[in-house]
């Protein structure tokens, strides 16, 4: 039996990750100096309230010592382990995984450990996540499971609308200049996931609304298979999520369409109202 380990960056909810049997280690935040229960459901609108409001939000990656305490409990049980992580891009999380991941393949012996860096965030890892859990309670091999996970991090599109500039300039992706410029004219920077996983700027329009239409174009023009899930997530924009899956239905999209509010440590670095569409399309990385 292989069980499939990820970190909360994955954006899955509860409900799934206990129906699926997923087991997280958290990447940490806090909100003016307080770490919340990650033991409890993540309250989006709350958070992202509070963002609005000047709240200052320092996020951390996963402790390595901790997710390896997790792993190891599972070797114990004499389970094998496939941890899918967030893209080393953005994070050294999983990079950190993988190394305690070496030391405990060592004290247990027959490659029973397989660390795959996804190169995405929110539902760009958690829509290949969940795929390859379904797999899991198949009784799918590791070796097989991490073969098949890496093809479908191979295909994975990801695509964002940022919705107010200032938390690119604070994250240094925009200069003082252009964010200035960009909020007077309401330009809608929309990024992506390239191939190294890494965020970078795609393109700029101007408005929401055809921002959102641009986003269901990308959708139509790369989409490998119609039938195939697509992953939406909100910075407490639920509104404007909603919005966009009623395009993409008009496109073709006959898939499930999973649509979670923006977990909060990728989401405190581009901010309310950003709305990220996930989907995959032929490999392409």
């Amino acid at each position: 039996m292989v069980q499939i380990f990820t970190d909360t960056a994955a954006n899955l909810p509860m409900k799934i990750l206990q129906e699926y049997d997923i087991r997280t280690v958290p990447l940490t935040y806090e909100v003016d100096g307080v770490e919340p229960d990650h033991d409890i459901e993540f309250s989006g609108s709350a958070f992202y309230t509070a963002m609005r409001h000047g709240a200052e939000v320092k996020t951390s990656m996963v402790n390595p010592e901790r997710a390896a305490r997790a792993i190891e409990e599972s070797l114990r049980q004499g389970k094998d382990v496939l941890y899918l992580g967030i893209s080393g891009g953005i994070s050294g999380s999983c990079w950190g995984v993988a190394l305690q991941s070496k030391e405990l393949a060592e004290q247990y012996s027959g490659g029973r450990i397989a660390v795959v860096d996804t190169r995405s965030a929110s539902l760009g890892e958690g829509l290949v996540v969940l795929e390859t859990a379904k797999l899991a309670r198949e009784g799918k091999s590791l070796a097989e499971l991490e073969t098949y996970a890496r093809s479908r991090c191979a295909c994975m599109q990801q695509f964002f609308v940022v919705d107010d500039l200032k938390y690119l300039h604070k994250g240094g992706r925009i200069s003082g200049g252009a964010r200035l410029a960009g909020t007077f004219l309401q330009i809608k920077p929309i990024l992506r996931g390239d191939e190294e996983g890494k965020i970078v700027v795609y393109d700029k329009v101007r408005g929401k609304k055809k921002a959102l239409e641009a986003l269901a174009e990308l959708y139509a023009g790369a989409v490998g298979d119609l039938h195939a899930p697509v992953g939406l997530a909100h910075a407490d924009a639920p509104a404007d999520a909603l919005h966009l899956q009623s395009l993409l239905r008009d496109k073709g999209a006959k898939g499930e369409i999973l649509s979670v509010c923006y977990e909060p440590v990728t989401g405190a670095h581009v901010g309310p109202g950003t709305v990220a569409l996930f989907f995959y399309s032929e490999e392409w990385r």
